[in-house]
């Protein structure tokens, strides 16, 4: 493994000052967000770092509007709340106009990546493969549905274009099985898209600041990589690194490649699928990543010798102001 992470820019604790971490929420990725964030947390104050937990956003905001006021203000944020404003540049906005360093992309990342669809229209613009899909409006109909599918030819995944953590994923292998997930499209208020089922292989690369770490070969014990065997399973396999050589190298360079054209920097998660006559198709951009026990990035990093406490530090270094003269 060839893959070398740079020096860290700082070794004193008090240079982050206090830190929130921000977790947990109301949307319906909470609980992955706050074992992520209690990771977070303690990963930190074991570093030295003066890290306080805060759960949701408006909590947040409170703490720092009361700064001043008898209250010590937050330096920077650690953002680890999943989905929702934590993903969708609501957060990044307001951290922004209040001038509160934060990890992770900005507005225009955020927002962008949090949006499946704007994100692959994106990288078709830019050259970039993914998988074939077709947009669907919200509440889609069932004749809307299957006109869709009919189009895509089976199989397919329908999924919204703005969740996460595989909330409201349908995979579809056959008319049969068609049924949830045009009853949920039905109730649903986003847009959704039917996606081509790239049936070769699933990746992930983890990017941190301008590297990307080892891919990762994503093995599930069922049919598909769903949310019970992203946080709760212990059978799903991890390859680390998931290729080798060339084609390793291919796949670590669309995902910085894809990374960068969704206006992202800091940190995030790069997921891919593989054709199975070789060809990668980028998916989506994760810009706050769990941090489980079950999750991605802390184990890309563990193969290029960066433990959990120290990815945790890398993370919170790309909250620091851009040394003069670096690549932004």
């Amino acid at each position: 493994m060839s893959i070398v992470l740079p020096p860290l820019r700082v070794d004193d604790p008090a240079a982050f000052g206090r830190v929130a971490v921000l977790m947990g929420g109301e949307g319906s990725e909470r609980e992955v967000s706050l074992d992520s964030g209690r990771n977070v947390f303690e990963a930190l104050r074991a570093r030295g770092i003066a890290a306080h937990a805060i759960d949701g956003m408006p909590a947040l905001m409170r703490e720092l509007q009361a700064q001043g006021a008898g209250r010590p203000a937050y330096d920077r944020v650690f953002n680890i709340l999943h989905g929702g404003v934590g993903e969708n540049g609501v957060l990044q906005g307001l951290l922004a106009a209040l001038r509160v360093p934060f990890t992770g992309p900005g507005v225009l990342g955020s927002a962008l990546t949090m949006d499946k669809i704007r994100t692959k229209q994106v990288w078709q613009a830019e050259g970039l493969p993914t998988a074939r899909f077709v947009r669907l409006p919200p509440f889609a109909t069932e004749d809307a549905i299957k006109a869709a599918v009919q189009a895509m030819g089976l199989p397919v995944f329908i999924k919204p274009s703005a969740e996460g953590s595989s909330v409201g994923v349908f995979r579809v292998a056959d008319r049969e099985s068609l049924s949830p997930a045009i009853a949920f499209a039905g109730q649903h208020a986003g847009e959704l898209l039917v996606e081509q089922l790239v049936d070769g292989g699933e990746y992930t690369v983890g990017i941190l600041g301008h590297v990307a770490l080892p891919s990762i070969r994503i093995v599930p014990a069922g049919a598909w990589y769903d949310y019970h065997a992203k946080y709760v399973a212990d059978d799903t396999r991890y390859l680390c690194p998931g290729l080798s050589g060339e084609d390793e190298d291919e796949l670590r360079r669309l995902a910085l490649a894809a990374f960068r054209a969704a206006g992202c920097h800091g940190w995030g998660r790069v997921d891919a699928m593989r054709h199975a006559d070789g060809r990668f198709a980028l998916m989506e951009v994760n810009t706050a990543p769990g941090m489980t026990s079950h999750s991605l990035v802390p184990k890309a990093a563990a193969q290029v010798g960066c433990d959990f406490e120290e990815l945790c530090w890398r993370i919170l270094e790309t909250s620091l102001p851009t040394p003069p003269g670096a690549a932004a």
